[in-house]
């Protein structure tokens, strides 16, 4: 008799908030700065919700923000 194939389990979970950190460590001129940027961000109930496409502004969203910090580290280094 052929073993019984167990059942995969399916998530039941629905995502109502997604959160994404960046952070990057940089060396200028002999010295190392870190920045970190985290955000948070929520759906409203009763909306279309595309979780891939979400995730993935919110992760543009958080690198653009680290490395306009890092920029601004140059600038002020420069000076």
């Amino acid at each position: 008799m052929p073993a019984k194939k167990k059942a995969t389990y399916q998530s039941k979970a629905i995502t109502n908030k997604i959160i994404a950190t960046s952070r990057i460590s940089k060396q200028i001129n002999g010295t190392f700065y870190t920045v970190e940027f985290a955000e948070e961000r929520s759906f409203p109930e009763g909306v279309d919700i595309n979780i891939e496409e979400e995730k993935k502004l919110l992760w543009d969203a958080v690198n653009f923000e680290v490395d306009n910090q890092i920029a601004d580290i140059y600038d002020l280094v420069e000076k």
